[in-house]
């Protein structure tokens, strides 16, 4: 019997013309009338997929590139022997030329926000807007500074593959900082641990922090790391150590305590590129009141503090426990600033109530961005700029839609490389008043 859109099977083998890029990581082609993201593959290459899920109600199919029957041009070998259909599933383009890569990723952008904010961002803005290089990585390899390996049932460390819970035993992983592979993690086993953190920070030594499976005791390190001189293994149940980051910013650098098990930005170069883009948008002058939600451990509250002056202020919002104790650390030479522990939604709408006057907003929030609620507040604040960080390109494109429509202008965008290889990337957007 022919295939037809409800009976292809996961396993099943098709012939495909491959068309645009879509987020997430793959490209988009369609088999008799349906549509299938397929990964592993460019526009315009023509591949063998093999189907590895079925979407809901059969609306699509999700597959895997195993044989390319015609190649594009920016198609390259894939550096690292992982990275492949049916194996590790952390790298989504390492079959791409790295040019091409950011294409890739400035394609989307564009898409995102013609679909969600109803702009074109080329017109509205006057110029394209391409996915930028952050310093500090090796074309594209060796940046990522915290990686989280998952534990398998012999107590050996690897990544999952695409989509599943399986995880993949490797030897090496090439975007990962070369500090990190240097601990030994990968040639140690971990009885009982469900994952491993390494951290790299930018001060100091690499640490180890091991997160224990269900049912493992909580009060030692298992495994044999601690026999071989590795870095220092903690049980993420028993106090987790606190790493020292540092930020080059104009005027002076920052350096802050964080968790090693919190948020803070993988890339080498991320933090010091982000917050000079955004001080360079919204140059906070002395004596102004700025707002930072979703605060984290103070990275952009600390940078707002050293330009607003004690004759300023700054309120920062965060809903983490861990995070806003490493923030009242950080601040605490900074008297002028105000850590709360919140929820942004909630503390936004008592913020509205106090009146204050609210000169600059700066957001970072969770992929899911901040949401209509939130974009409806801190319009409702009236500051004279807001700087946008996002990690998701539709998370931004719909709140910049939100603050559209409450009355804020897209300013300008950038978009940074911030996770190579992946279909990952970090913006930075400002909007003023209309």
């Amino acid at each position: 019997m022919a295939n037809t859109p409800e009976s292809v099977p996961v396993g099943a083998h098709l012939v495909l013309e491959v068309g645009p890029v879509a987020h997430g990581g793959h490209c988009v082609a369609r088999h008799l009338g349906q549509v299938v993201f397929v990964r592993h593959t460019l526009p315009g290459e023509q591949v063998r997929a093999v189907v590895t899920e079925v979407g809901a109600g059969g609306k699509f199919l999700r597959a895997d590139a195993v044989d390319v029957l015609r190649a594009a041009p920016e198609r390259v070998p894939a550096p690292c022997p992982w990275a492949g259909p049916g194996l590790c599933g952390g790298c989504d383009w390492q079959h791409v030329d790295l040019a091409a890569q950011r294409d890739l990723k400035a394609a989307v952008v564009v898409e995102q926000f013609a679909r969600l904010a109803d702009l074109d961002l080329t017109d509205h803005l006057g110029h394209p807007v391409p996915v930028e290089a952050v310093p500090g990585d090796q074309d594209g390899l060796g940046w990522r500074t915290r990686v989280e390996f998952a534990v398998d049932h012999g107590g050996r460390p690897g990544l999952r593959r695409h989509r599943s819970h399986d995880i993949v035993p490797i030897e090496d992983c090439l975007i990962a900082d070369g500090r990190v592979i240097g601990t030994g993690v990968l040639g140690t086993t971990y009885p009982g641990a469900a994952a491993v953190d390494v951290i790299a920070p930018s001060v100091g030594d690499p640490v180890i922090v091991e997160v224990p499976g269900e049912g493992t005791p909580d009060d030692t390190a298992s495994g044999d790391g601690a026999q071989k001189g590795l870095a220092p293994r903690t049980r993420a149940t028993t106090p987790v150590p606190v790493v020292r980051e540092r930020v080059a910013v104009a005027g002076g650098d920052l350096e802050l305590g964080v968790s090693a098990r919190g948020f803070w930005q993988v890339h080498p170069g991320a933090a010091t590129t982000f917050v000079t883009t955004v001080l360079d948008w919204l140059q906070p002058r002395a004596g102004e009141h700025a707002v930072d939600l979703y605060a984290g451990v103070g990275l952009f509250a600390a940078a707002l503090a050293d330009r607003v002056g004690t004759e300023g202020s700054v309120l920062a919002i965060e809903s983490d426990r861990v995070a806003t104790d490493n923030a009242r650390g950080n601040l605490a030479q900074r008297p002028w600033v105000r850590v709360q522990r919140d929820r942004v939604d909630r503390a936004l709408r008592r913020l509205l109530r106090s009146e204050q006057e609210i000169d600059l907003v700066v957001l970072d929030p969770p992929r899911t961005g901040a949401g209509r609620q939130v974009c409806r507040d801190i319009a409702g604040l009236r500051p004279r700029s807001i700087g946008y960080v996002a990690c998701d390109p539709a998370a931004l494109a719909r709140d910049v839609g939100y603050l559209s429509n409450y009355g804020y202008r897209l300013r300008d965008l950038r978009a940074f490389d911030a996770f190579p290889m992946t279909h990952h990337m970090e913006l930075v957007a400002v909007l003023d008043p209309v």
